[in-house]
């Protein structure tokens, strides 16, 4: 995007030059923040409410206090992508602690801080989409629940980047993540879910999954189109041994994935079931959600 993006910050709409936070807020010293990632599509933004929603549970997780109601953030959120005149796109969305002193007591900050971005997106090639993706397993172990819930969108994102970093270096998009159990938990941004004989399985998120919001969408298609979906606990055996495999998220929507680790999954091509899926994804987004136009 251009110099003259809008960005909402703090009950403003200031142009991309004017958005600044604190070097003394909290959510740049120590990730102590939340985020959403929203998508918009056709001039309608899709599970709107649902997001922000979740938005607030995350907020009530970590004890930040939010001075805004779900609908004024819905509302906020709006009116950034109508300021800056798109009609397809992502928005990011981020509150952090606010401005504090030194030291983690959070409580020294007094208001916290929002600011919403609004701006155009792609995560993977096009042709990934047709062709499908390979993955790597990331060494990078996802943190555990005891530690800090997965269902806490938080600014502390160090742990998936690193994992992203091991892509990189493999020359991969994207890597499988474990717990410390072993087993599969998600993606470094995306959730998991393969076919085997018929039947579409994901991980529970207790074992360290995101109960993102299109992974709910995909329980809801595969009802609609008579799929049986399960949720288990999944080793890097399943997803070797499955019929076909998929990555769900926000920004990455749906895609293939067609090898993990130089083990083809299936035949080694995008598979019948994820390709209804993608399609009937791609019709639903464009149909429904909040206006923004």
């Amino acid at each position: 995007m251009s110099d003259a993006q809008k960005i909402w910050l703090d009950g403003e709409i200031v142009n991309k030059a004017d958005a600044k936070v604190s070097v003394f807020d909290h959510g740049l010293l120590y990730g102590d923040g939340i985020f959403e990632g929203i998508r918009f599509y056709n001039g309608r933004v899709f599970r709107l409410e649902e997001h922000i929603q979740r938005l607030f549970l995350s907020a009530k997780a970590i004890l930040l206090n939010l001075p805004w109601t779900v609908e004024e953030v819905c509302q906020y959120t709006v009116d950034t992508i109508k300021a800056n005149g798109l009609r397809d796109g992502y928005v990011r969305l981020v509150v952090t602690r606010g401005e504090g002193g030194l030291g983690l007591n959070p409580y020294l900050c007094e208001t916290p801080s929002m600011f919403i971005i609004a701006s155009t997106i792609q995560l993977y090639p096009t042709e990934h989409y047709e062709n499908g993706l390979k993955l790597i397993t990331c060494a990078t172990r996802r943190p555990t629940p005891g530690s800090l819930s997965p269902q806490v969108k938080s600014l502390n994102y160090l742990n998936n980047v690193m994992a992203k970093v091991e892509c990189i270096q493999a020359g991969a998009l994207e890597g499988i993540m474990l717990n410390e159990q072993g087993y599969v938990a998600e993606c470094t941004g995306d959730n998991v879910f393969i076919l085997k004989d018929g039947v579409v399985y994901t991980p529970f998120v207790a074992d360290g999954a995101l109960d993102g919001i299109t992974r709910q969408v995909i329980f809801d298609l595969c009802e609609s189109l008579g799929v049986k979906i399960v949720e288990k606990t999944l080793a890097r055996y399943d997803l070797f041994t499955a019929d076909e495999a998929f990555l769900t998220g926000t920004a990455a929507e749906v895609i293939p994935f067609v090898a993990l680790d130089s083990r083809e999954i299936g035949d080694g091509t995008p598979g019948a079931v994820t390709k209804r899926l993608l399609v009937a994804f791609r019709e639903m987004v464009q149909s429904q959600g909040t206006p923004c136009v």
